[in-house]
């Protein structure tokens, strides 16, 4: 991508990306955690079960990335703990359906998230390019399997997703920056 005078440097754009992506991937466990509390057994756990299972690689990967970068994780890791459980209980409490549609909301969100932060990198960035597409294609298939389990069907399913998508947005959108 070419830079024009005042863009932030590719160091800070990179730093900010593996700042948001280690939060949200984090996000992600909390978000299935709370499923995974509410939820009896069902094909709808077992393919939360799984998709939870691939977050936290992709959260552990992400925190060896800071790690090696020296990049700070964002303050606000206590806000999504918390607030990841609740989304993930609150929408299991209200069925399957609306638990398969949070993923459904939120994967759509990260699809589009992660495909702009791959754009936006060069080649000097080919190795976490490379990581966020790799990631990008598992969230995609939570995405699909969550519509295979009738995340449509869920009660109110436009305005679930619509409000989940948003908080989705601005979670990204803080994370980056604080």
């Amino acid at each position: 991508m070419r830079r024009l005078p005042g863009d932030r440097s590719e160091e800070t754009d990179a730093e900010r990306m593996i700042r948001v992506d280690h939060a949200g991937e984090y996000g992600a466990m909390r978000i299935y955690a709370g499923q995974l509390a509410v939820l009896g057994k069902s094909a709808e756990r077992d393919a939360v079960e799984h998709m939870a299972e691939q977050e936290k690689l992709h959260y552990d990967a992400f925190t060896k990335i800071m790690a090696e970068r020296k990049v700070r994780p964002t303050l606000l890791m206590p806000l999504w703990h918390v607030a990841g459980f609740a989304l993930g209980a609150a929408t299991a409490l209200l069925g399957e359906k609306a638990a398969m549609a949070c993923t459904v909301a939120v994967e759509s969100v990260i699809d589009e998230h992660y495909a702009a932060q791959k754009e936006r990198l060069s080649e000097n960035e080919k190795d976490l390019a490379g990581v966020i597409e790799k990631f990008r294609m598992e969230e995609l298939e939570h995405h699909d399997s969550a519509l295979a389990h009738g995340a449509e069907d869920a009660p109110l399913y436009p305005l679930l997703s619509a409000g989940i998508k948003t908080a989705s947005k601005l979670a990204i959108w803080l994370s980056e920056r604080i």
